[in-house]
């Protein structure tokens, strides 16, 4: 009988059946029964229809009971289904012809109809769905630490799929707190902070045994491969509740703050590596936290989270390697943007970490090195070519100096390596290039950043490399005879400037600075080279220098460790002349040559014995200037308690007054200059070290005026400082005419 009536329920004409007016229930019951093609090729020929009659006046209650009489009929059966299921159809009131009400009491088609096959009730089960969720949200059951202890005690016991998926929603209702939103549905609320700060205690501490256990994951005894959850049969059940736990690690790393927290929650996150590696995206996300940890964090939460980048990188290599590489270069070069004392050892180890992480594939580390070092030349070739001061910057910064002294050290650790080995000469280039862009003596420190770089180089790589001349060239265009015309309180930190303006120049710690890196730098270069045959020719021109230097040098405090070094290459040159008197071949054989100079190196030299001894000391002197030269600005400086003058000095004064009072006055004002290190000056002196910080004459090649140097050393050196105690009290005892100037500066 329904297939009957479908039958002749195509036999209508399209007018007909827009006009019988067949609610959406008829006809989705009709429609289940009929074959789905024609179910198809019905809905097409009812949207054609639809689009035709939409410019028609729809229903007229006349016409439509024309209609359904001639209906009655033509086809009586079928009339009397419509009076069975629908009889709402058959009795509509003959007055309703606006099309208002006829759009309200009949069935209007839609415009686009859905394809046959379309989940049309997807939609109300989203909805159903959502509105459960809902109302799970709103009944959300409140997390109690008799809860958390309970799940504890069952982790311990016997870890399921079960409970772990409980732990896991409510560490997500945890975590959703930290960000001030609900994070979604969940099963779980978490109200108070104890109870946060427990749940997130339990998981740090106990869900990656649990995980392991539930698992049936076991450690490589080796330790070499990583064991990864994935190949476990049972990852497919748990991946779900596992992907939701991780990403929560995450996010809860994003939103922390506290240098404790987050070093407990990278020691986790470093556990949960291999699962990480299971998960893509989550895996992208932690190596993102983990970058700016290692860039911006706390000293052991930097260690943590390079050990977390490197266990990934060791694991995926072909994956993770060469993005992290390169956002972790990046990092370094925002990091040296502005050097301190402070933010050194943070520099060091950024370079010390970036060059293990290059070493993990040479052939990749060769990409990123050629690339990068291509760019500084690229830098330095502008400079050198365009003249402009916009170019020098570009040269003479922080980065492009720590920039240097990284590959130096990447070339130099990963040295023997034939993808490497090309690189070396024009790197070479480009840090001889810098030196000789301005050399001008207000670029010295940036001149010793250059050499030391060139001699890590050259002793990492075994290779030559000419350093001992930029040295050289300094004892000649330094006059250190001449006095100097201020006085400063502490030493000028070479390690942290990179040029010097008009008053250092002008200041005695520079040139006592100068002395004192000079023996540095030769004696470190001269180390690297102690034990090589040709050492007596190499230190040849050295020694006539330094000699030349001893016999025009009158200040014995420059004479004596320019004599002391002397006296160690020229006895280190002794030792090596008496050893090669022994030797039984020539120059010209070099696999003799190289025995003899790893001989020589393991029996020690009287330079390298020297220089152990020394660098010891060194490194203990500039752990104190860190720790504590630093910090002496803070500190209240001992005066010098003058005495009180007498009544006749006053009368003496008063009588004399016109006599003395010019010389009084200057001598005034230059020891209030020189000792208690007013930072007022003369205005004269003010305009003169104005124009000279940016004057540079024209054999220097600076069309643009002198460079502003990136972190701003001149403020730091703007204004003389007061001697130190000692020499306060030495001047007192050794010189009473400045005492007595001071007593007559200050009564005027």
């Amino acid at each position: 009988m329904a297939g009957k009536q479908k039958r002749k329920l195509e036999d209508l004409s399209v007018d007909e059946f827009l006009l019988s007016g067949f609610d959406s229930a008829d006809e989705d019951e009709n429609e289940e029964e009929t074959p789905k093609q024609n179910g198809i090729n019905k809905k097409k020929d009812l949207s054609s229809a639809a689009s035709e009659n939409d410019d028609k006046k729809k229903g007229q209650a006349s016409q439509h009971k024309d209609q359904l009489s001639r209906l009655k009929n033509k086809d009586p059966e079928f009339y009397k289904f419509l009076q069975e299921n629908d009889k709402t159809l058959l009795n509509f009131d003959d007055t309703d012809s606006s099309e208002d009400e006829d759009e309200k009491k009949y069935h209007r088609l839609p415009t686009s109809l859905k394809d046959a096959y379309s989940d049309e009730d997807d939609e109300d089960v989203e909805e159903g769905q959502k509105g459960s969720k809902k109302s799970k949200k709103e009944e959300a059951t409140k997390v109690t630490e008799k809860m958390i202890e309970e799940w504890k005690a069952a982790m311990k016991k016997e870890p399921t799929v079960r409970l772990f998926r409980e732990v896991t929603q409510a560490f997500k209702a945890a975590v959703a707190t930290t960000k001030g939103e609900g994070g979604g549905p969940c099963r779980y609320k978490v109200a108070d902070s104890s109870v946060f700060n427990t749940l997130v205690l339990f998981c740090i501490r106990d869900i990656y045994v649990a995980l392991q256990r539930m698992l049936n994951l076991k450690p490589d005894k080796d330790q070499k491969r990583l064991v990864l959850p994935s190949s476990s049969p049972k990852w497919q059940k748990n991946h779900i509740d596992i992907k939701m736990y991780v990403s929560g690690v995450v996010q809860l790393l994003s939103c922390l703050t506290e240098a404790t927290v987050i070093r407990a929650v990278l020691r986790h996150a470093n556990q949960l590596v291999p699962y990480y590696l299971c998960l893509p995206k989550q895996c992208r996300h932690l190596v993102k936290q983990l970058l700016k940890q290692w860039s911006t964090g706390e000293e052991t939460n930097r260690v943590l989270a390079f050990l977390a980048l490197n266990k990934i990188c060791r694991h995926k290599q072909e994956m993770y390697l060469n993005p992290i590489l390169k956002q972790m270069y990046i990092s370094y070069v925002q990091n040296c943007k502005f050097t301190s004392p402070n933010a050194l050892p943070m520099i060091n180890f950024m370079q010390r970490t970036l060059t293990e992480m290059y070493s993990l594939d040479t052939q990749a580390s060769y990409q990123h090195a050629f690339i990068y070092i291509r760019q500084l030349a690229i830098h330095l070739r502008n400079a050198m070519t365009m003249k402009k001061k916009e170019t020098y910057q570009s040269v003479y910064n922080w980065q492009f100096i720590h920039c240097l002294y990284l590959w130096c050290r990447v070339l130099g650790t990963l040295y023997p390596s034939d993808v490497l080995q090309p690189l070396i000469y024009p790197l070479c280039q480009v840090i001889i290039g810098t030196i000789k862009l301005v050399p001008s003596s207000k670029y010295y420190p940036l001149r010793m950043h250059c050499c030391r770089a060139l001699t890590l180089l050259s002793s990492s790589t075994k290779t030559f490399v000419p350093v001992l001349p930029f040295l050289l060239e300094i004892f000649q265009q330094v006059e250190f005879n001449k006095k100097p015309g201020r006085m400063s309180k502490k030493p000028i930190n070479f390690a942290v400037i990179l040029k010097l303006n008009k008053i250092n120049l002008m200041e005695k710690a520079y040139k006592d600075g100068l002395i004192d890196q000079l023996y540095d730098l030769i004696l470190e270069y001269f180390h690297t080279q102690a034990s090589t045959i040709g050492f007596p020719e190499l230190a040849l021109p050295t020694v006539i220098q330094l000699k030349a230097f001893l016999k025009e040098c009158k200040v014995a405090n420059y004479c004596k460790p320019v004599r002391q070094l002397l006296e160690k290459v020229q006895e280190n040159s002794n030792h090596i002349t008496g050893r090669r008197q022994k030797a039984a071949f020539g120059v010209a054989d070099a696999t003799a040559v190289a025995a003899w100079e790893k001989k020589v190196q393991e029996e020690g030299t009287p330079l390298s014995k020297y220089y152990s001894q020394w660098k010891k000391l060194r490194e203990k002197e500039i752990q104190l200037e860190i720790s504590g030269k630093d910090r002496m600005e803070d500190l209240d400086l001992p005066e010098i308690k003058r005495k009180k003058i007498s009544e006749k000095k006053v009368e003496d004064k008063k009588e004399f007054k016109d006599l003395f009072q010019s010389d009084s006055d200057s001598d005034g004002d230059e020891a209030r200059f020189q000792i208690k290190g007013k930072k007022s000056r003369r205005a004269t002196d003010d305009d003169e070290d104005l124009e000279d910080l940016y004057d540079m004459s024209d054999e220097e090649g600076m069309e643009g005026g002198d460079l502003d140097d990136a972190e701003g050393d001149e403020k730091e050196y703007e204004a003389p400082q007061p001697l130190s105690s000692s020499a306060l009290i030495k001047l007192a005892e050794g010189d009473a005419d400045v005492v007595e100037d001071l007593e007559l500066s200050d009564e005027d």
